[in-house]
């Protein structure tokens, strides 16, 4: 019975190249992981970040945009008005 049983250890094959490069990737992007979170995590030091100052808002922009918009209504109106005329 005891000649039976066979205590060795099993045989393991050696990682071929892939496999072990495919491990430590695996490694190196659960510590990636790992310190993106940990950055969401802990919160940074205000003192590196600058007070910006709000910028006025520029209403001529809008006023110009005003303008182009009426052209281009009138434009499309006229293209219905002749394309009912087609009609």
């Amino acid at each position: 019975m005891s000649g039976d049983l066979d205590l060795s250890p099993p045989e393991v094959p050696e990682p071929t190249l892939f496999e072990s490069l495919l491990r430590y990737g695996l490694f190196l992007g659960a510590i990636f992981q790992l310190v993106c979170i940990l950055a969401i995590i802990i919160p940074t030091s205000k003192s590196h970040e600058q007070v910006e100052t709000p910028e006025p808002v520029d209403t001529r922009g809008f006023e110009n945009n005003k303008k182009t918009k009426a052209p281009v209504q009138q434009i499309r109106q006229k293209l219905k008005k002749e394309s009912k005329k087609k009609r």
